[in-house]
């Protein structure tokens, strides 16, 4: 399957917990003011690659605690996201998310997905709640949700409440 990718990062530390193959997925119709990535934003930039590229990349690094999904708005290629998800929960990887949406807003189409996804980071940036000190996002209205205990006690819980 094909993916738009703004760019890969191998080992990245900061875009969730532990060492993390992080997926910059390539376009985003947000174009929040103050982006940390306004190169995602372009439907039509980046590169088309395989999935199963970056598939095997991810199994070359034995060292890997999970895979992130990040942009650009992965949402916008649902079925790639999808595909990256459940391949990595079956190589027993965690999956994090970054979305634009907030979770009471999540399109029902990605359900599926997000059946596979341990940890959501919802929310879009908002330039006015910037603050460099938050852990694993850029803005105070972005939540760090633990989607396994969300679904479980059928209540939005914070990945931040129970230390990771």
């Amino acid at each position: 399957m094909q993916i738009r990718i703004a760019g890969l990062v191998s080992e990245s530390y900061v875009d969730g917990d532990g060492i993390r193959f992080a997926i910059f997925m390539q376009g985003c119709l947000r174009n929040c003011a103050g982006c940390h990535n306004p190169e995602t934003h372009s439907l039509d930039g980046g590169q088309l690659i395989d999935t199963a590229e970056i598939i095997a990349a991810i199994k070359k690094n034995p060292l890997l605690d999970g895979i992130t999904l990040t942009g650009g708005e992965p949402l916008l290629q649902l079925d790639a996201a999808n595909e990256l998800a459940q391949v990595a929960k079956r190589l027993g990887l965690t999956v994090w998310l970054y979305t634009g949406y907030t979770f009471e807003n999540l399109p029902p189409d990605a359900t599926t997905l997000l059946e596979n996804v341990d940890v959501l980071i919802d929310g879009a940036f908002v330039e006015s709640q910037r603050d460099l000190d938050l852990q694993f996002r850029g803005s105070r209205n972005q939540r760090i949700i633990d989607l396994k205990k969300t679904r479980a006690q059928n209540k939005i819980v914070l990945w931040s409440e129970i230390g990771g």
